[in-house]
């Protein structure tokens, strides 16, 4: 009973201090961290070491810092998203001293108090992060927005794969908006269209009664097919339009088209670390393909 007692002095004077702190120690959104300031699209939103950029060999220099500007826009929405759980969890907690130690419940709630500040900071920050078409640079970082998508949306679950998939869907609509003669941005959408063929019936279902109709459009293998073809006509030596046109007809049953492209690859020579990944898919899948040939014949 005494060690009890104890025990409840200690955590009412630990929370007795932290109410002092809190009165001591207050700051505002406005005048203490955004001070009028806006974010200069013109320097990278993340340092190098935390963002690991420079790990993106393949990209200019432009559009490594657009990617760490994306990086930053993603590291608030996910802190904020963070925060939301924390004050959930502090107004769980606080319930054991509804009736009883008060100078803990107040503790607490000035704990909550402070969290939903930093909920606000956050939604401020995305607010000002917001793509906009006056942005500088826009043109090319749509394209970088939506390869940075794309990947998010390739390593997500199936009913994940559905609001990834619809951001990718917007981005790359807005780039062939800007530019239908895109490669990029052709080469993505057929992608889009091949991936909402691959998902199983009822996400697709699930997806519709989501809302997400606009998003999955008019999805069909044969406009991805055409989207690769006008990626490849745009691009006569981009090598993962092309890729992916043979996978595509590899999984269609279609080995005798995705042959000559596969052949097309194998003799190409790596632009660099990205092409150099996909040339050697191409070649394993080509021997698989002829290998497969030779068995029947």
């Amino acid at each position: 009973m005494q060690t009890s007692t104890i025990t409840n002095e200690t955590d009412t004077r630990r929370y007795a201090k932290c109410i002092e702190v809190s009165k001591r120690i207050r700051w505002e959104i406005d005048k203490d961290v955004i001070r009028g300031r806006t974010f200069d699209y013109t320097h990278k939103f993340l340092p190098d070491g935390l963002s690991k950029i420079e790990e993106f060999a393949f990209l200019t220099d432009e559009e490594k810092r657009l990617l760490s500007q994306i990086q930053g826009r993603t590291y608030a929405n996910i802190f904020g998203l963070v925060e939301r759980f924390i004050n959930a969890k502090v107004l769980e907690v606080s319930r054991d001293h509804w009736f009883g130690d008060q100078t803990a419940l107040e503790a607490l709630i000035r704990f909550s108090d402070e969290e939903l500040k930093h909920q606000e900071l956050f939604r401020r920050i995305e607010n000002m992060l917001e793509i906009r078409s006056d942005m500088p640079d826009v043109g090319a970082g749509w394209p970088v927005l939506a390869v940075a998508q794309g990947i998010k949306t390739e390593h997500s679950g199936p009913f994940q794969k559905l609001t990834s998939g619809k951001e990718v869907f917007f981005t790359t609509a807005r780039i062939l908006e800007l530019d239908s003669l895109h490669a990029g941005g052709h080469e993505m959408m057929g992608r889009l269209h091949a991936a909402v063929m691959r998902l199983p019936w009822l996400v697709r279902s699930l997806a519709l009664r989501m809302g997400m109709g606009q998003a999955l459009g008019e999805a069909s293998w044969a406009q991805a097919e055409a989207h690769y073809l006008r990626a490849m006509e745009l691009d006569s030596m981009a090598v993962a339009p092309r890729l992916e046109l043979a996978k595509l007809y590899v999984s269609r049953e279609r080995p005798a088209e995705a042959i000559p492209v596969l052949r097309f690859l194998a003799r190409m020579s790596p632009g660099d670390r990205l092409d150099e990944g996909m040339l050697r898919e191409a070649r394993s899948l080509l021997a698989g393909l002829e290998g497969r040939d030779l068995g029947a014949g």
